[in-house]
C-alpha cells in the first residue's frame, strides 16, 4: 500500500509539474500562406526566435488567403497575435476599429526609433499613434527576358516614349509586351496606375495631388492614366483585356520565362521565385535582368511601398511576448538574413554598409539603387502605401471600368478626386515623406 501511494504520489507530482512547465510557455501565434516563400520564412523565424528563450515560443501557422483569413478572425475577436496586413493604408480602420494595439511604448522601450529610418514609423501612425511596423521596403521594377531582348537587338527603354516604341516592336514579333494579369490579386491593377502617375506625371505633381495642392483631374495625372488605358486597349498586358483578367501569376510568370512575353511591371517582391520561372529549373536557356520602370523624362525613379505590415492584436493574452517578436522580427540581422535565404524585401532600417553582399547581383543592385534613391529624393508613391484607404480600393477597382469603356479617364480622375477629398477633409491620410 505504501509503495503504490509513494508510486501515485510520484505521478501527481509529475503531472502537476508538466502543466506548470505548460504554463509557462507563452506562445505568439503568428500567420503565413502557404507558399514556398512562405515556409523558407517560417522555418528560419520559428528556428531563430525559439531558441532564445523556451519560455516564449513562436507558432507560424499556413493560411490560404491569409490577409482576408485574418482580418475575419480578428474582427471576430480572435485571430493571431501578431496581425499582418497587405501595406499601411489596410491598416487605418483596424486602428480607428480599436483591432489592433497602439505601439509607441514599445517603440520606445525596444529602441525601434532608431532601428527604423526616421520616416518609416510615421507610415503606421494613425492619430497621432503607431500602430503598424513597415515589414518589407518594396519598389516596383521592369522585369524583362534578357535573353529575348538580346536575341531581337531590343535594348531597355530608358523613357516613357521608348517602352512605347519597343512594345510595338514586341508585339509586331508575335510576343506579348507585358506579362500581366489580376486574376491572383485583384489590387494588381494599382500597380500601374501608381507607376504610371510617379513616371509620367512625376513625384513632385503626384506628392502635389496627396497634399491636396492639385487636384487628381490634373492634366499630368490625366496624360499617366490615358497612356495606361491605351497600353492596355492595345492589348500590350496579358494578351488582351480579357485575358489580363484571367492570367494568374504563374501564366505571367512561365510567359515572361520562356519569352512568350517580353517584360512585367511588378515589385522587387518577385526576387523571392522569379529564378523559377529561368534557366534549369525551368527547362529553359533564358536570363532575366530589370530596369527602373521608365519615366516620361528618362530619370530613374522609384516608387516607395510598404508591402505588409506588422501590428498587435488588441485582443492578445501577451501583448510584450508579440512585441518581444517584433523586436527579433525587425532587426537587421534577422531581416538580412530573410533577404538572403528567402528572398524577402527587407523592412526599412538602418543596415550596414556591407549588407547585401553576398546576394545575387541583380538583387543587390536594385537594393542599392533603391535606397541611394530614397536618399536623393528621386522617389515616388506607392498607393497601398500612400493613399487613404477608400481612395486606394477606388484606384484598383474603377480603373477597370476605364478599361472596360464604361467611364471616361476624366470621369475616373473626377470620382477619385471627390473621393480623396472627402478623406483629406478627415484627416485620414497616411504621413507623406516630404520633398
Amino acid at each position: 500500500m505504501k509503495r503504490f501511494k509513494l508510486i501515485l504520489s510520484i505521478v501527481v507530482l509529475l503531472l502537476a509539474l508538466s502543466s506548470v512547465g505548460a504554463q509557462d510557455v507563452t506562445t505568439v501565434t503568428m500567420w503565413f500562406g502557404e507558399s514556398a516563400f512562405a515556409q523558407c520564412l517560417s522555418d528560419i523565424l520559428t528556428e531563430g526566435f525559439n531558441a532564445i528563450d523556451p519560455g516564449v515560443q513562436l507558432e507560424i501557422v499556413p493560411q490560404a488567403d491569409t490577409w482576408n483569413t485574418t482580418r475575419t478572425a480578428v474582427v471576430g475577436g480572435g485571430g493571431p497575435d501578431i496581425v499582418r496586413t497587405p501595406g499601411p493604408s489596410f491598416v487605418y480602420e483596424m486602428a480607428q476599429a480599436g483591432l489592433i494595439l497602439p505601439l509607441d511604448s514599445f517603440a520606445d522601450d525596444l529602441g525601434w526609433r532608431d532601428t527604423f529610418v526616421g520616416w518609416a514609423l510615421d507610415l503606421g501612425a494613425v492619430d497621432g499613434q503607431v500602430y503598424s511596423l513597415a515589414d518589407e521596403f518594396e519598389t516596383l521594377i521592369m522585369y524583362y527576358n534578357k535573353t529575348l531582348f538580346e536575341a531581337n537587338g531590343w535594348t531597355p527603354p530608358e523613357t516613357t516614349e521608348e517602352l512605347i516604341a519597343l512594345a510595338e516592336e514586341v508585339e509586331a514579333a508575335g510576343i506579348i509586351p507585358f506579362s500581366h494579369g489580376n486574376a491572383d490579386w485583384r489590387p494588381t491593377n494599382e500597380w500601374f496606375v501608381g507607376e504610371f502617375m510617379t513616371q509620367i506625371a512625376g513625384p513632385d505633381n503626384v506628392y502635389k495631388a496627396l497634399s491636396g495642392e492639385i487636384p487628381w483631374t490634373d492634366e499630368s495625372l490625366v496624360e499617366a492614366v490615358e497612356t495606361l488605358d491605351m497600353m492596355m486597349q492595345r492589348g500590350w498586358f496579358g494578351g488582351g483585356i480579357d485575358l489580363y483578367f484571367t492570367n494568374t501569376f504563374d501564366t505571367n510568370l512561365a510567359t515572361l520565362g520562356s519569352g512568350e512575353a517580353a517584360m512585367n511591371i511588378e515589385g522587387t517582391w518577385r526576387f523571392s521565385n522569379i529564378n523559377d520561372y529561368f534557366g534549369e529549373a525551368a527547362n529553359n536557356n533564358n536570363e532575366w535582368d530589370w530596369v527602373t520602370v521608365p519615366s516620361k523624362t528618362g530619370a530613374d525613379l522609384f516608387t516607395i511601398g510598404m508591402g505588409n505590415t506588422s501590428s498587435i492584436n488588441a485582443s492578445t493574452p501577451h501583448p510584450q511576448a508579440a512585441a518581444a517578436f517584433l523586436d527579433y522580427y525587425f532587426s537587421p540581422a534577422v531581416q538580412t538574413q530573410l533577404l538572403g535565404s528567402c528572398g524577402k524585401a527587407p523592412a526599412p532600417l538602418h543596415y550596414a554598409e556591407d549588407a547585401l553582399d553576398g546576394l545575387d547581383p541583380r538583387v543587390g543592385k536594385a537594393f542599392g539603387d533603391f535606397f541611394a534613391a530614397a536618399a536623393d529624393n528621386r522617389y515616388g508613391y506607392t498607393t497601398w502605401t500612400f493613399w487613404p484607404p477608400k481612395s486606394d480600393v477606388y484606384i484598383y477597382e474603377e480603373i477597370e471600368r476605364v478599361w472596360l469603356g464604361e467611364i471616361s479617364v476624366d470621369d475616373y480622375l473626377s470620382g477619385l478626386d471627390e473621393l480623396f477629398g472627402e478623406e483629406l477633409m478627415a484627416g485620414d491620410i497616411p504621413p507623406i515623406p516630404p520633398r
